[in-house]
């Protein structure tokens, strides 16, 4: 990439602002709702997916961001894209839905609207084999020191020596029942199985790259409103599942780009809105390690990872410290101000909690680059794509 992401304008000068994006970034955006989280969320996406470089995931528990694929019609926003060489537009949305997109959004005929506004949806099944055995205990918080954990361990890997990437949830069922231990054990592994079965998220008659799904000319978004906030993390499950797969495939690109070798899988972008339900502060969940890795060794193979948060202190510390950028709106909590401050570098002179506190408008923000050692106000651009982040 040669070219900058065009957020906004310098509040200060009039200046048009960018944030780089040359390199592989680390970007948090934050905000108490009603700032323009969300809505500087979707005016990053757009300017990455004007670029058309990389392939582009935003991972959605709203089910909100679907909307970019229509053009902005308010006239109160669209007047001022002129200033900004923009104009309104739809962007090409590619909606990953975990299941049975008719099942999870109620009935064909909301599927053929969504289609009719030109939003190409497909149903996402993840693979069995995606999943490493120690992956499968923690979905169904088994300890891998006790019976069933060890277990549902042995089978997991027993598939995975026997068939490699080829099983489905059946085979794991089949490797349970061979294993040496008490019925009961068996009996209550089997049963876990059959309500994995039921949640529709696992692939049942093939293994499928998830690059078959991936476009990387359009916007991927995974619709995790579809899924709710179980104790199984099924929402975490599907992200931790597609970041892993994607980190692997990539450090393999990597490996060849670096040898002069043919690749064609392109470098990524992830953008995780509502951010603290997937890597906590103080708890573990299944995504938050491998985003954790995104975030501290994602550089080298050309991955991106943009954060976003009403609650940046409820963002675990790990990942908040290697977001080299903040796009922090006007926050009001404590622990959000403490948070934002413990990033602050020596460059930063001066109270950046007052500075904060004079944000006083939707879409103003502060934007935060450690690497040009700079802090800026800026106001956010209006939006090309529709934003779906209205009350009803």
């Amino acid at each position: 990439m040669n070219q900058g992401l065009a957020i906004g304008k310098d509040m200060e000068t009039g200046d048009p602002f960018s944030i780089a994006c040359e390199k592989s970034q680390r970007i948090l955006i934050c905000g108490k709702t009603g700032t323009g989280k969300s809505y500087t969320l979707g005016v990053l996406i757009e300017e990455l997916a004007d670029i058309g470089e990389d392939i582009v995931l935003l991972a959605d528990p709203q089910g909100i961001y679907w909307a970019m694929a229509q053009a902005n019609t308010s006239y109160r926003e669209t007047e001022r894209l002129w200033d900004y060489d923009r104009e309104p537009r739809g962007y090409r949305v590619n909606v990953m839905v975990p299941g049975d997109p008719i099942e999870r959004y109620g009935g064909e005929d909301i599927l053929f609207e969504m289609e009719r506004r030109g939003i190409h949806i497909q149903g996402l099944r993840l693979n069995p084999s995606d999943l490493p055995p120690e992956m499968w205990c923690d979905l169904f918080d088994l300890d891998i020191n006790e019976l069933m954990g060890a277990a549902m361990f042995k089978a997991v890997r027993n598939c995975w020596k026997k068939l490699r990437h080829d099983f489905l949830l059946d085979d794991i069922a089949v490797e349970i029942g061979k294993i040496q231990t008490h019925e009961r054990t068996k009996e209550a592994l089997l049963r876990k199985i059959d309500m994995a079965h039921d949640w529709q998220i696992f692939e049942e008659t093939r293994y499928r790259e998830i690059w078959e799904i991936l476009q990387p000319d359009a916007i991927n978004i995974l619709d995790l409103s579809v899924l709710t906030q179980s104790r199984y993390g099924l929402r975490n499950l599907v992200v931790a599942v597609l970041a892993n797969f994607i980190f692997q495939v990539r450090t393999v690109a990597r490996r060849r780009e670096a040898l002069g070798l043919s690749s064609d899988m392109r470098k990524v972008w992830f953008a995780i809105d509502e951010a603290h339900n997937f890597c906590p502060s103080g708890m573990s969940t299944l995504s938050k390690e491998v985003l954790i890795r995104w975030a501290k060794e994602g550089r080298q193979p050309g991955l991106s990872l943009i954060v976003a948060s009403q609650q940046p202190a409820a963002i675990d510390a790990e990942i908040l410290t290697q977001c080299g950028i903040r796009v922090v709106h006007r926050i009001t909590s404590r622990d959000d101000y403490k948070a934002i401050d413990a990033l602050s570098q020596d460059y930063l002179s001066g109270d950046l909690s007052g500075r904060i506190k004079l944000l006083n408008g939707p879409g103003q923000t502060l934007v935060i680059d450690d690497e040009r050692e700079s802090i800026v106000p800026v106001q956010v651009r209006p939006r090309q794509s529709m934003h779906g982040g209205g009350s009803a």
